[in-house]
């Protein structure tokens, strides 16, 4: 069954119809979908049927007004913190984030969107594996860090507080010592329970001494972070081998450039590390990459006058600078020793479990991608990480096109009603007292995946669309059939 727009013989001049056998036409020949002017149909639309307003929506943007690259006092340059950082700036500007302490931020609904799709995209990589998703509390108790040895390896870094009875505590910045404890609590764990992955995606806090670049180095931040247990060391390179190549699918459906790179265990410690570094000029880390045969490590972790690569005996290295967005690490027995968290072997003695511990930053993906992606006055999202998908151009109030207003309003029944999967994804701006060259700018700044425009050419006797693709910079020209197979390609999470 087709849909398109055609003329109404009705009172309406254009409307929506579906076209059906010519046997079933009513006398005038089409089906007319104008809901809005049908008030028992309204009365039945769900509220997800209804669009969602750019008006309605709570982002404070700053978009239109002229400001250094500081952002001025009210947004952050009272934190002192750089504002040399693309993504800071444009997700300020944007409304995306909002500053609260030094090296915090509040997340506004659209970034909020965006990360719970990223996590979306990440339990399925997780859970594919295997990974098991709990939550672990943020309080940690010093003894079990004490235990560890790490409350004064930690130094400042940690956030520590006592409670009313003299309690020490710590807001966690990683879990080894928590989920060893949770696992040695529960008794001996059986060989055939294992390899066991357990997984997070909860707040983290680190006493940075200077929080900059606004989500890429802050104190309070989200981040994944997975623990696995396993029978011996073959097992758990096994285990470390499948995180990540799930890391590396992760990155490569979000269309990122990510380099797995030999890094040092640091405070973690372990016996084995590496990271997943975002090549970008405001990276903090400097790697080296082999041109010949893909070698890459943080240059932290090899002699500083190598130049050729040591694996193939001939490749040149390069340098260049990477935002860390992940890192895995193969622990041993490091912390279940400790803890002594076992398992039941084949003969029922108890032996020490191995343990890797592998960690995301789910905001500083966010961050990072806004960074690599967007031009300096555009954002541009990972197609699938954008917070709503589409934004529908109704033409301003008044105009020679305003007729074509109400088309818009039912361009988005349409697409929701033929690709329901796009239903909470398409946004309308209502705000036509704003000329569509305004808007569409505004549109372009905000990263909307597609842009659809209802002008002058929506009132032809072939209604046409105006659709804009901002990640490609195409445009097309498309009537409302070629609007819905077009968009039917969209992938949401």
């Amino acid at each position: 069954m087709e849909v398109l727009f055609r003329r109404c013989p009705g009172k309406l001049r254009y409307c929506l119809t579906r076209t059906l056998p010519q046997s079933t036409w009513p006398q005038r020949g089409c089906v007319c979908l104008f809901l809005s002017m049908q008030r028992t149909n309204m009365r039945n639309m769900t509220s997800s049927a209804r669009p969602l307003l750019v008006s309605k929506l709570f982002q404070p943007a700053n978009l239109r007004e002229e400001r250094d690259r500081e952002l001025g006092l009210g947004l952050g340059g009272r934190q002192g913190e750089s504002m040399a950082c693309k993504s800071q700036r444009l997700m300020l500007q944007s409304g995306f984030i909002h500053p609260s302490n030094p090296g915090c931020y509040y997340l506004l609904p659209v970034t909020v969107r965006a990360m719970e799709k990223l996590v979306r995209l990440i339990d399925r990589e997780m859970q594919g594996i295997g990974g098991q998703k709990l939550d672990m509390p943020s309080l940690c108790a010093a003894d079990l860090w004490r235990r560890s040895e790490r409350w004064d390896l930690m130094g400042k870094e940690l956030f520590r507080l006592q409670d009313r009875h003299g309690a020490e505590y710590c807001l966690g910045p990683t879990h080894e010592e928590a989920i060893t404890e949770l696992l040695a609590a529960h008794g001996t764990l059986s060989y055939r329970q294992l390899p066991l992955l357990l997984y997070q995606v909860t707040r983290k806090f680190r006493d940075e001494p200077k929080p900059r670049f606004g989500l890429l180095r802050g104190r309070e931040f989200y981040m994944k972070d997975m623990y696995s247990f396993d029978t011996c060391e073959e097992a758990a390179h096994r285990t470390y081998q499948a995180v990540c190549e799930a890391y590396t699918r992760l990155f490569a459906r979000l269309g990122l450039r990510c380099v797995k790179v030999q890094a040092d265990t640091g405070h973690i410690g372990g016996k084995l590390s590496h990271e997943f570094q975002i090549p970008a000029e405001i990276g903090e880390d400097r790697l080296l990459i082999c041109g010949d045969c893909g070698f890459s490590a943080n240059m932290e972790t090899i002699d500083q006058g190598l130049r050729y690569c040591p694996e193939c005996k001939g490749g040149t290295l390069s340098e260049t600078k990477g935002i860390e967005v992940g890192h895995t690490f193969y622990l041993g027995t490091k912390y279940s020793y400790i803890f002594s968290a076992s398992y039941n072997n084949m003969q029922n003695k108890p032996v020490i479990a191995e343990m890797g511990c592998f960690g995301l930053g789910i905001t500083r993906i966010l961050a990072a991608s806004i960074e690599v992606l967007s031009s300096e006055d555009s954002i541009r999202w990972p197609a699938l990480l954008a917070p709503y998908q589409i934004c529908i151009l109704p033409p301003k109030k008044g105009s020679k096109a305003d007729e074509a207003g109400e088309l818009a309003q039912n361009l988005f029944k349409v697409l929701v009603e033929a690709v329901p999967s796009l239903r909470g994804e398409v946004v309308l701006d209502d705000r036509t007292h704003l000329t569509i060259g305004r808007r569409l700018k505004d549109a372009s700044r905000l990263g909307y995946p597609y842009v659809i425009v209802t002008g002058k050419s929506a009132l032809e006797d072939l209604p046409t669309f105006e659709v804009c693709s901002q990640n490609t910079g195409e445009t097309l020209f498309l009537p409302i059939e070629g609007v819905v197979d077009y968009i039917r390609g969209v992938e949401i999470v």
